[in-house]
């Protein structure tokens, strides 16, 4: 049996090849520091964990569950959208639940995406916006972000890119599909509320649907900002959104799709085919965790600030050029001009000195001069792993 035609350019993802790499390292007893993966290593809220307990532990909560999710935990996440972003939404037509937000990007591709549609994705930008968009059957092409442009798009290039796609040569169909992420991965780059509205009104204009993907708002970030608090924004955009980061919840899987009711109905569509609900008691936890009070956000941060300012000093090691005031988990940094690019910098680091970084190329070429170091690693293990590069030949 041959793989389908829709694997045809997809390989396997980066991480999962390099752990495999770093494992075998490991068992070669190199003991190698993960500086490259974004999970987060903090668990979640105490009474997180307590809600999910207790209600394992009741006989009436293991069966099958609603296709959109409990409504306890949508209207927790219509009331931590209210609280937190300041935007009005419908718990019962306007929020989807998701199992993380990861499979709402495979869900909005599979819902949109076939021959002809075209898909934006950002260069720099999450590896599986491409591959998601591809596997569902669309025409990509990439938006440059630069470091120049504070590593926003260029509209006036985006209007070309859209107007030469539609023309009799370019093979497009006139629809288009958007993915835009802010706080950017992986750059750190903030959103602006002028940045923001700026994007509505070109997506109004030029007929696009916009995806923003939102994981990141709440890491080391004082003003989360959701895409949908512009004035009719909801009219052009599906926002994701997830528990992983901000509440500590990646292995949990929980995430939400939101956005106006037709595109809500439409992604269920699909999504009812797929899936046959989350299990209930994580739904509740979930819930619980919506709810937290400002102080567990702080707490957070107060540790990812603490670790990148080690960061900021291993890459001041290695002789990089950084930003201090990124947001989000990572730490993005351009390397010196005696590297070809972030991944010979990368692999120089891994074999020389057993710490291993994201080469920045993984996310697309426009990043090929850069590396990202993750803070998802305790503060004694960065010190560990500027030590080990001091005492390498990596310089």
């Amino acid at each position: 049996m041959r793989t389908s035609k829709r694997l045809e350019g997809i390989g396997e993802y980066y991480f999962s090849q390099k752990l495999r790499e770093i494992d075998d390292l490991n068992k070669q007893g190199k003991n190698i520091i993960n500086l490259g993966i974004g999970s987060p290593d903090l668990p979640p809220h105490p009474d997180v964990i307590r809600v999910l307990q207790e209600e394992s532990a009741k006989p009436n909560v293991h069966a099958y569950q609603s296709y959109k999710g409990s409504p306890i935990l949508r209207n927790a996440i219509a009331e931590w959208y209210k609280r937190w972003y300041g935007v009005e939404l419908n718990s019962d037509t306007e929020i989807l639940p998701l199992i993380g937000s990861k499979e709402g990007i495979m869900h909005v591709c599979m819902t949109y995406l076939e021959d002809g549609v075209q898909v934006l994705v950002p260069n720099p930008g999450y590896p599986t916006y491409r591959s998601a968009a591809k596997l569902a059957g669309g025409n990509i092409i990439e938006y440059n972000l630069k470091e120049g442009n504070n590593w926003f798009p260029d509209f006036n290039e985006l209007e070309k890119i859209i107007s030469d796609s539609n023309s009799p040569s370019g093979g497009g169909g006139g629809e288009v599909l958007m993915f835009v992420n802010y706080p950017h991965m992986p750059t750190g780059q903030l959103p602006t509320k002028d940045f923001f509205e700026q994007l509505v009104a070109f997506a109004k204009k030029n007929n696009v649907l916009i995806v923003h993907d939102n994981p990141y708002s709440f890491i080391l970030n004082q003003s989360p900002m959701s895409l949908l608090s512009v004035k009719g924004a909801k009219e052009v955009v599906i926002e994701l959104n997830s528990l992983s980061k901000s509440q500590n919840m990646a292995g949990w899987r929980v995430g939400m799709l939101v956005g106006a009711k037709e595109r809500v109905d439409e992604v269920l569509r699909f999504k009812s085919n797929m899936d046959s609900g989350m299990f209930l008691p994580v739904q509740l936890a979930a819930a619980k965790a919506l709810a937290l009070p400002g102080q567990w956000y702080d707490s957070v941060n107060a540790v990812y600030k603490k670790r990148r300012e080690i960061v900021f000093e291993l890459l001041q090691e290695l002789n990089c050029v950084f930003d201090k005031c990124q947001a989000g988990m990572f730490v993005w940094a351009k390397i010196p001009g005696k590297y070809k690019n972030g991944f010979e910098l990368s692999d120089r680091v891994l074999y020389n000195a057993n710490v291993f970084i994201t080469p920045g190329g993984i996310f697309g070429n426009e990043g090929d001069q850069y590396i990202r170091v993750s803070l998802c690693c305790k503060e004694e293990k960065i010190r560990e792993s500027i030590e080990r590069i001091r005492k390498s030949s990596v310089k």
